[in-house]
């Protein structure tokens, strides 16, 4: 599973326009034109038993999730403060919610010319 979520979360991080992984404090990390971090892929960080992503989200968007399903979601250490969102991975993923809020991370970091370049969904991997 943990293998497998890696390998979906790169694939989809990786058909964004000008993104990049390299490891960041230990952990598969994802930019925009090796610069500004929009996903963080963490397997167990200091022992909290999560396998999860960390993303950027918009203004609000991490209460409003956290509060809805905090089984789901939850505020990352580190960048919480910034508005991140925690998402887990452990059980009943849902793929394409995933994908989208890879999306909506990106677009906070990425440059106008690369927002507007339009992402196929059929590169990306479903459920």
């Amino acid at each position: 599973m943990r293998d497998d979520a890696l390998v979906h979360i790169r694939q989809v991080c990786l058909a964004l326009p000008g993104t990049n992984e390299r490891l960041s404090h230990g952990a598969p990390t994802f930019f925009v034109r090796d610069k500004k971090t929009f996903v963080m892929f963490m397997d167990n960080h200091h022992g909290d038993g999560r396998l999860a992503i960390w993303c950027q989200a918009p203004h609000g968007m991490q209460g409003a999730l956290v509060e809805r399903e905090p089984e789901r979601f939850f505020v990352p250490p580190y960048v919480g403060h910034r508005g991140w969102v925690g998402v887990r991975l452990e059980r009943g993923v849902d793929w394409d919610q995933v994908a989208e809020m890879i999306e909506d991370a990106y677009r906070m970091v990425a440059p106008r010319r690369y927002v507007s370049v339009p992402v196929s969904r059929e590169e990306m991997p479903h459920s």
